[in-house]
């Protein structure tokens, strides 16, 4: 199956090693099973709390004759992920749902399993501002981050981890995000630029105490 430019950004930003990746939201299971195939020494979790889901996800995987046997599949909420029950280093991606409540679960999972190596691969659909500020206070640093246009659509992808020693800071609005060695992914991160601000310029009409030092975070960072 052909995947999304979304899908395929976030699977080439799995670069490091990892002993468990947990595909969280999984819906229909894509981004797992593509990461079955890429990630040969990994075992994927497959995790969402729609049971129906989970049902039909594990009935295609258990008869499919070519898939590697590294699988879980959990109907959870992902506040509930047992990483403490597996051992080694931890990957857990959150896809497809707002920054507010990606920002929670994080915070949920840092606050159990400090203790543990995990890192995070986050695509929000939509809050991204608040996401960041969100891992800012948590003290999240930033191994990469990638923009995505897919479908008419903009989304920011984020590797962030709690290691201090290796990486920056997570910024605001983004630093590596703007940048671009390819005409036509420059288009793209201007086209986003202006979207951004427009939204913040319609809020700051109504909030401009709220919406005006986001604007001048992002006029910081002006791409062209």
């Amino acid at each position: 199956m052909k995947l999304s430019p979304r899908l395929t950004q976030l699977i080439d930003m799995v670069e490091h090693h990892y002993d468990h990746i947990w595909d969280c939201c999984c819906d229909h299971g894509f981004l797992g099973e593509a990461l079955l195939e890429h990630q040969a020494h990994s075992t994927i979790h497959f995790v969402d709390i729609v049971p129906e889901l989970i049902e039909q996800l594990e009935q295609r995987l258990s008869i499919s004759p070519h898939m590697p046997q590294r699988w879980n599949a959990h109907c959870l909420d992902v506040s509930r992920l047992p990483l403490d029950q597996h051992s080694g280093k931890h990957l857990v991606i959150i896809a497809g749902v707002g920054g507010e409540l990606t920002a929670e679960f994080i915070q949920t999972l840092q606050a159990k399993f400090a203790h543990l190596a995990v890192d995070f691969l986050l695509c929000p659909v939509h809050h991204h501002f608040t996401l960041r500020q969100a891992l800012i206070k948590q003290n999240m640093h930033c191994i990469d981050e990638v923009l995505v246009e897919d479908n008419r659509r903009f989304y920011e992808l984020l590797l962030v981890s709690s290691d201090k020693t290796t990486f920056d800071q997570v910024t605001p609005v983004g630093a590596k995000l703007w940048q671009s060695a390819c005409p036509v992914h420059s288009q793209v991160i201007e086209r986003y630029w202006h979207k951004t601000m427009r939204h913040y310029q319609r809020i700051a009409q109504g909030s401009p105490e709220k919406a005006g030092p986001i604007l001048e975070a992002y006029l910081s960072v002006k791409p062209f």
